[in-house]
């Protein structure tokens, strides 16, 4: 089991195949300390890393600086209110109105397996492959009990934890803030990695010395957003792609976030992560709990790579569910770029026979099948269709889809409502918004209150009924604006901190709802592209639209960063329309066509309107799909070269967990004269190996690719954006 209790030294120890973690128990009063997460080690006699000897010790020792104490032990979760002056990781107001919580353990539970959350997403696991401690803290005094749970996993570098607080007392309490993690430790020449973004420019890696203060990323915009994501990584300086310690959190949560870190003078880091205590308050009754997001604790002495293959492993197999977590995805066509919402059944049906003859397996319907939609002004929250522009329905159009051997899919945006709707004008009251204040709009839509339960149960019927009405394999699950105007009719004033994060276990209701009702459906989230993309979402659909800019040049960026954290099984990456219709820029379809693959691949444009040349390609690059996914979806993930730090090329690379297969992409971005040969050194290879390249007549060891190089040759002349796909296998 990857979790002990020494009880002699009171003292507990989780490990994972390369990291330790120890947590101790200290003094009469049992005070939690952390003591240490790194490097995995044999030993267990670690108290000492405490700091409890000069210039504090144990209060039952030395009561006379008991504050000085509180202040300077590392805590396992940090109160406020006591002498410690850091960030807190729990806050609470009691009736009285007194905000001091002093939480000591109490007792313990270590067993196999790992409990789910209650109406959260999670990683999950079984009894053989993963191990939980439950740490019991009490306040005696206030009567709240708060369990710390941590989880190991047997083949994973990774620790996850989650926060349960229990009001065990006889009146109310209110709980104004509540991190998942909390880790102190000491400053090691740290740079912070975080990522950050906008619409169409998500997920660009940032990474900058760590100094004197805090820093955070966040979100308070009632998603996790376009604009950071849920995630920092402290790296030593010197830490690239291939060694050096990391040091991350992720949170396993889709809603409004805080990761912080900050730095004391006295060198002392204190490092959080959990739901943004901002418009959060949470009344907890007598006997009542609260339950925390999950967050993911990586420890890596491989560098940034080693932390992504961590990430990449734990979601594939502990997070990511239902009938497609480890399955080829169909190769779809959305319209969306190919005519926007001037389409009708005539339309449809001409781009799905065009593409059946390429071998496209699927036709995404998008934005503008319902109500009276036919711009971003109406009908949200109508959903029956459009029967003028689509008669005989949606039974009529996938069956005529279907025979042509292509299975359909839609689009939907279930949280939101247009004023210019029926839904709106019945239930007014059913949009988020402050009573006596106008709401604001944003793409002419307002949001639904879904922290009431009686609107997600209307909401669910309505999805419901449009999945039953046809043969409906896949959804496109859209959210395309942010929370403002926070008011719900749904709880009265002194609950009204609830709503941020109501609305988001609204959302996960729908989604689990919909997914074990349908466990056929594919489901794509999608937030203007990139603006709801974390794991929790991640746990309900197995892919998420990476960006809105498909744009294959700005995609490299924008997948660099995603990968950084997520799979490539679920990185959403579509071959769309040339130019580009965000970026104006022609690149060609080849090259398209390459970037996408290191995706879910599909495309987003009119196949009856490409040219000749382009749409003789598409059967060649589906043909790639078929041959590489497995490779791509399960294979371990290393990055080459960013285009975004030499501003030349881009390159990364996918090995099978065997190493019997590889996977190299190489975008030649910007071509210079005099640098038309790029020799690159790949990663992960066997280097006893023999490997083979397709269309070369000659073989390779693994240490001749890997310390030697490979020569990538850029012909004279050629122009920029091109890109080379390398196959290589173990020589027959």
């Amino acid at each position: 089991m990857g979790i002990q209790y020494f009880e002699k030294e009171r003292l507990f120890k989780l490990d994972t195949p390369g990291s330790s973690y120890s947590i101790g128990i200290i003094g009469e009063e049992n005070f939690v300390a952390h003591i240490y997460y790194g490097r995995k080690i044999k030993s267990h006699q670690l108290t000492y890393l405490m700091g409890l000897g000069e210039p504090a010790s144990v209060p039952d020792e030395n009561s006379f600086d008991r504050v000085t104490f509180m202040g300077s032990y590392p805590k396992e979760y940090p109160s406020h209110g006591l002498g410690d002056y850091k960030e807190d990781a729990i806050g609470i107001r009691t009736k009285s109105g007194h905000t001091a919580l002093k939480l000591c353990y109490k007792e313990h539970k270590i067993y196999k397996g790992k409990p789910k959350l209650l109406n959260l997403p999670a990683t999950f696991g079984t009894k053989e492959d993963c191990s939980t401690l439950e740490l019991i803290c009490e306040d005696k005094l206030l009567k709240i009990k708060v369990i710390l749970m941590y989880n190991t996993f047997e083949n994973i570098d990774v620790i996850t934890r989650s926060v349960k607080i229990i009001n065990e007392s006889e009146t109310k309490l209110y709980l104004t803030k509540v991190m998942s993690a909390s880790l102190d430790m000491d400053n090691k020449n740290f740079d912070i990695i975080t990522l950050h973004g906008d619409w169409a420019r998500e997920c660009r890696i940032n990474r900058y010395p760590l100094t004197m203060g805090t820093h955070n990323v966040n979100s308070v915009c009632g998603k996790t957003g376009q604009q950071s994501q849920p995630f920092m990584a402290m790296a030593a300086h010197t830490t690239d792609q291939n060694q050096g310690e990391v040091y991350a959190m992720h949170l396993v949560y889709s809603g409004n976030f805080l990761t912080q870190t900050a730095l004391e003078p006295s060198g002392a880091l204190r490092f959080v992560i959990g739901i943004h205590p901002q418009d959060f308050c949470w009344k907890l009754e007598e006997n009542q709990f609260f339950q925390s997001p999950e967050a993911v604790l990586v420890y890596s002495t491989k560098g940034i790579g080693g932390m992504t293959r961590s990430l990449h492993d734990l979601y594939r197999k502990h997070l990511i569910r239902g009938a497609y977590s480890n399955k080829k995805r169909p190769i779809l066509i959305n319209n969306w770029e190919a005519t926007y919402f001037d389409f009708n059944t005539e339309k449809l049906l001409a781009i799905a026979r065009e593409a059946s003859k390429l071998g496209i397996e699927m036709l995404v319907m998008d934005d503008g099948w319902f109500g009276k939609r036919n711009d971003d002004s109406s009908s949200l929250g109508d959903w029956f269709v459009n029967e003028d522009k689509l008669p005989g329905g949606l039974s009529f159009l996938v069956s005529e889809v279907n025979k042509l051997g292509m299975k359909f899919g839609i689009w939907m945006e279930p949280e939101m409502v247009s004023p210019n709707s029926d839904l709106y004008r019945a239930h007014p009251d059913w949009a988020i918004a402050i009573p006596g204040r106008k709401a604001g709009l944003r793409r002419n839509q307002y949001v639904l209150d879904l922290s009431r339960q009686e609107i997600v149960d209307a909401i669910y019927e309505m999805i419901s009924t449009v999945l039953h009405s046809a043969n409906i394999e896949y959804i496109k699950w859209d959210m395309n604006r942010s929370l403002c105007d926070l008011g719900t009719l749904g709880l009265p004033p002194d609950r009204q901190g609830e709503l941020m994060h109501r609305y988001v276990l609204g959302v996960y209701q729908l989604q689990e709802r919909m997914t074990a009702q349908f466990p056929y459906l594919l489901l794509e989230n999608c937030s203007s592209g990139g603006g709801r993309f974390d794991p929790g979402m991640l746990y309900y659909g197995p892919q998420i639209w990476t960006s809105d800019d498909s744009d294959a040049i700005e995609r490299l960026a924008i997948q660099e960063g995603t990968a950084m954290l997520y799979p490539l099984s679920a990185l959403g990456a579509h071959i769309s329309d040339c130019p580009n219709h965000i970026t104006g820029r022609s690149t060609s379809f080849h090259t398209r066509g390459m970037v996408a693959l290191a995706g879910t691949f599909g495309y987003e444009l009119d196949v009856t309107k490409i040219p000749k040349e382009d749409k003789e390609l598409i059967p060649q690059q589906i043909n790639k799909y078929h041959l590489y996914n497995d490779l791509v979806r399960d294979g371990d993930y290393y990055r080459i070269a960013s285009y975004t730090d030499n501003h030349t090329y881009d390159c990364y690379m996918v090995v099978s967990k065997d190493k019997k297969e590889a996977l190299v992409t190489f975008i030649h971005v910007v071509l210079h004269p005099g640098e038309l040969i790029h020799t690159i050194c790949f990663k992960g290879l066997n280097p006893d190996a023999e490997y083979e390249i397709d269309g070369e007549n000659r073989t390779y060891t693994g240490e001749e690719l890997m310390y030697g190089g490979y020569q990538f040759n850029t012909p004279w002349a050629s122009g920029d954006f091109t890109g080379h796909l390398i196959h290589l296998s173990f020589k027959k």
